[in-house]
């Protein structure tokens, strides 16, 4: 189920199902860890001895504030004769989560409302040894577990405090809840409990006919009870709409630093392009981690998440992020780079599969040997990327104290490994894992890769003198580059192929299927995007992976059977994904060379901003037939490609729209 509208200040994040149910609560880093364990926070009403979750039998709209991440969502029940408008918020600074509701009465006479809220807390992912009681001095619901603190509590009326509450036991010979003790309107649960155990709390207000009460909701979130304590009083003492405010005010600061100019773009891609940097910063961790996406639901088909830092998602994304100025948030991540490769032995120079938020190792499928010899389980792109944003990063901001803090350790050791790991006959990059985990050879996208990363390194070592290493490297990423022609190009096919695998008698088994990450060549400057190979290349992708069922996009590559919807691979590839369609948007925007050849990209463009979710949301991909979205939601990369393209549009209508004049952009 996607995550409609997340919230978060890079410590504490909040995620919410389409049924508006809170459902992830990730602290004290992104990603990790979950204390939820994605069950449902519940959120319900009792009026005229009737009882309703909210839920999706609810007329429920879940959007965003403009232009900030606070959420505006509206909820109408014309059985209870009630309607909701909440905005959500996690405070820019504190690990504060705030809900303000306010509450309509849609009858012609004054009722009683009584609003709940369930806690279903896994504390440490795990619903063993927790503790639930309710504290009079901060007249506040408190789970713990270790040093994990969670308080709820409210306020309505100018009153601080809970009307009602219960804390019960959860998971455990059969029992639901206290969550269930709500559905008669009344809560008389025990004041503390331990073991598995979860809470709920209750505030009641009356409301005249027609007219409208607030409620206040809150959780604070920390490592003691005088942490929690601490948030809980600063609450009361600044006033809850202070810190709303606030919140408010900086994330619309925050999206608007730039102040881009969107002429020739309609409102249909400027308010997207915002919305996806916001719903970015939502998935990375203080500490620099970019994690790939935060969607718990995706646990059910493997027991894992995409809650980690893949380095090839983190590069695109830092990418995207230095090409819409935030290169206060991409320079932790590259710290954070520095620092895992540094957790690594003395002499590695690449990135091993996927990092959880704190630094340490991932889980990983790819092992350490094959038939029988060692192998390094590596996706090699990951390295070669991140080199290649690196060099983004530091050409447009020329931070040198920061980038020779990181040269000698990661710069370094990174091109020194893309310059060995390769094949002494041919000069190709050594097998590695795919870009989609799936297969082990020498793919047209990792190649490609290697030569972007190689190049960065050239660049580096030529800026710091380093004249060795920088020949060291041009000459490696040459000789990648003539490999790459000659063994990864087929003037059979006209295009360039998927992959190839080294068999026994030192030739190569060919993978035929055409698959979008062949875009490549042209993104990495390793051939211009009107080089006759691109061309044939990108034609072919558009040709044969585009969706024909009314609607549209491109899919992964031939006969992918991830979430497939069908086996009508003539019609159906594959899910239509958004990063493989954006990729034909940026080789349209590459390719242009008027501007009348650049409104090419326009309709692609405004096809993905029209399958995000009404929040603004895009996922992983989304179903071939309706155009839900499917797998993680949301999905870093997909977001960051949506950044990345819209930019290079605007970059390329000012190169394109130079003034004779004076030679600079006439935009």
């Amino acid at each position: 189920m996607p995550r409609d509208i997340p919230i978060g200040n890079g410590s504490l994040l909040i995620t919410f199902d389409q049924d508006y149910c809170l459902r992830d609560i990730y602290y004290p880093h992104v990603g990790k860890e979950n204390h939820t364990d994605g069950h449902k926070f519940r959120f319900g009403v009792w009026v005229d001895g009737k009882f309703e979750w909210v839920c999706k039998d609810w007329d429920l709209k879940l959007r965003y504030v403009t232009e900030s991440l606070i959420t505006d969502v509206t909820a109408l029940n014309k059985t209870l004769g009630i309607a909701f408008r909440c905005n959500d918020l996690v405070d820019y600074r504190e690990n504060i989560y705030i809900k303000k509701i306010t509450l309509k009465n849609l009858y012609e006479m004054e009722r009683e409302f009584k609003v709940f809220f369930s806690h279903d807390f896994h504390i440490l992912e795990s619903a063993i040894a927790d503790t639930a009681y309710y504290d009079p001095d901060e007249k506040a619901i408190i789970h713990y577990k270790g040093d994990r603190y969670f308080l709820m509590s409210g306020m309505r009326e100018n009153r601080q405090g809970i009307d009602q509450y219960a804390t019960g036991i959860k998971e455990f010979h059969g029992l639901e809840g206290t969550w269930k003790d709500a559905e008669d309107g009344r809560l008389e649960g025990a004041p503390i409990s331990q073991g598995s155990v979860d809470s709920t709390l209750s505030f009641s207000v009356r409301v005249p006919p027609t007219e409208e009460k607030t409620i206040y909701y809150w959780i604070c979130a920390g490592k003691n009870y005088a942490e929690v304590s601490r948030l809980n009083k600063m609450i009361m003492g600044h006033g809850i709409e202070h810190f709303i405010k606030r919140t408010e005010n900086y994330w619309r600061a925050w999206v608007n630093k730039e102040n881009l100019n969107f002429s020739n773009l309609t409102e249909n891609i400027a308010a997207p392009y915002k919305k996806s940097l916001l719903i970015l910063r939502t998935n990375i961790d203080s500490s620099g981690a970019i994690i790939a996406g935060n969607d718990s639901d995706i646990q059910h088909l493997a027991r894992d998440t995409y809650s980690y830092m893949w380095p090839r998602d983190g590069a695109f994304v830092a990418y995207a992020l230095d090409m819409a100025g935030y290169h206060g948030i991409t320079r932790r991540f590259f710290n954070f780079c520095l620092d895992i490769i540094g957790k690594g032995k003395e002499s590695v120079g690449y990135f091993l599969h996927k990092y959880n938020p704190n630094g340490s190792l991932g889980s990983s499928w790819h092992p350490w040997i094959n038939n029988e010899n060692k192998q390094l389980p590596i996706q090699e792109d990951g390295t070669g990327l991140i080199l290649w944003s690196l060099w983004y990063h530091f050409n447009r901001y020329r931070d040198i104290e920061f980038i020779s803090k990181v040269y000698d350790n990661l710069i370094i050791r990174c091109g020194d490994f893309l310059a060995s790991y390769r094949d002494g006959e041919t000069g190709l990059p050594l097998p590695s894992y795919d870009l989609w985990e799936e297969k082990w050879g020498i793919h047209t996208f990792t190649v490609s890769t290697v030569y972007a990363g190689l190049k960065a390194a050239e660049n580096f070592a030529g800026f710091f003198g380093d004249i060795k290493r920088s020949r060291i490297y041009s000459r490696a990423a040459e000789e990648v580059k003539t490999a790459m022609d000659k063994y990864l190009y087929s003037t059979e096919y006209k295009r360039f192929l998927k992959m190839i695998v080294p068999d026994k008698n030192g030739s190569f088994e060919t993978d035929l299927t055409i698959d979008a990450s062949i875009y490549a060549p042209f993104y990495f400057r390793v051939f211009e995007p009107d080089n006759e190979r691109v061309v044939n290349t990108m034609n072919a992708v558009k040709n044969r992976l585009w969706v024909r069922t009314g609607a549209g996009g491109i899919a992964r590559y031939e006969g992918d059977k991830y979430h497939s919807a069908t086996d009508d691979i003539s019609n159906v590839p594959g899910n239509p994904w958004f990063i493989c369609t954006l990729w034909l948007v940026q080789w349209y925007i590459a390719n242009a060379k008027d501007a009348e050849e650049l409104k090419s990209a326009i309709p692609i463009l405004e096809w993905v901003a029209s399958r995000a979710l009404p929040s603004g949301i895009l996922a992983e991909q989304v179903y071939p037939f309706t155009n839900q979205p499917l797998s993680i939601s949301p999905l870093t990369w997909s977001h960051a490609a949506f950044v990345a393209a819209v930019l290079e549009y605007r970059h390329k209508l000012d190169w394109i729209n130079i003034c004779p004049a004076c030679s600079r952009p006439m935009q």
